[in-house]
């Protein structure tokens, strides 16, 4: 017969899953591991967790069935943030940490309890000190990108990028922005063309990039001012658009207001807008949309 044992993470206290395929926690809040033996494997992420999980496979239950179970797993407090461990389970990458508003040591905690768990890091809005903490604590390995304001950690040994992303800003002050959809996508598994300084005030240095545009899976537009750019690309191929409108701009741009206003009202069709300045939720959602397409 099948009888797995997990132990929660901070009180240990233990739960069953039933061989009829009910499942019954006795924590709460808490991070699940999957006890093997005398080892502990933190589940990082499906396909490990699959790995792990083919050890206690019998008769009783399915890995899918069990998979399916384990989705809804817990998650690890750190009383000033609960870490949502199985975040990669249901939905393919890890939690992101948002560096903004938090201190140093807060973003050091809640990196060393995701870094037990997985293969990646990424925190954004992050300040150099923030960096220093990590750096010095769970992430010894941590890359620093000054521009973006982002943290990486990249364990993974075999992962090979897929590509079909591209990000394009229109002027150089769009770079910080830019860069950090670059970073998650990256971070995500794509491969990224970075097209730097192509906005409207000079069309002619857009057109040659627009074989690399009309190869792509997705693309990101990132623009201030009038935030003009993801129009005219729109009306230069088929590819999907993820707009972000910037900061960058004189009184009347409204810190980014103007940009989000015109790309929202765009003309052309596929150009999809995410809020002012989110370089991350523009790469993931490029991200989603390649990953998505190399699986079909």
């Amino acid at each position: 017969m099948f009888v797995t044992r997990l132990r929660g993470f901070g009180d240990r206290q233990t739960f069953t899953p039933f061989l009829d395929g009910r499942y019954t926690p006795r924590y709460e809040n808490t991070l699940a591991r999957v006890f093997a033996g005398d080892r502990w494997r933190p589940p990082i992420d499906e396909v490990r967790l699959r790995a792990a999980l083919e050890d206690f496979k019998r008769d009783g239950i399915s890995i899918d069935d069990l998979m399916s179970q384990l989705r809804d797993m817990p998650y690890e407090d750190l009383d000033f943030a609960k870490v949502d461990h199985h975040r990669a389970i249901r939905k393919g990458f890890p939690e992101v940490v948002f560096g903004q508003g938090k201190t140093p040591q807060q973003i050091a905690s809640i990196s060393a309890a995701l870094l037990e768990s997985s293969d990646t890091l990424l925190v954004t809005r992050a300040s150099p000190a923030a960096f220093d903490a990590v750096k010095a604590g769970p992430g010894s390995d941590a890359h620093y990108d000054e521009l973006a304001r982002t943290i990486v950690v990249d364990r993974r040994t075999d992962h090979v990028p897929t590509p079909g992303v591209a990000v394009l800003c229109a002027g150089t002050a769009d770079l910080p922005v830019a860069n950090e959809a670059a970073v998650t996508a990256e971070l995500m598994g794509c491969g990224v063309e970075r097209i730097n300084d192509v906005g409207v005030a000079g069309l002619h240095r857009l057109l040659g990039y627009l074989p690399i545009l009309r190869k792509s899976t997705a693309l990101v537009v990132v623009a201030g001012m009038e935030g003009a750019l993801p129009s005219v690309v729109g009306g230069l191929v088929n590819t999907p658009i993820v707009a972000v409108p910037t900061s960058v701009g004189y009184g009347a741009s409204f810190d980014g207001l103007a940009a989000l206003l015109a790309m929202l009202n765009s003309c052309a069709p596929g150009v999809g807008v995410v809020n002012i300045d989110n370089g991350f939720g523009a790469g993931y959602l490029a991200a989603t949309i390649n990953m998505g397409a190399s699986h079909d």
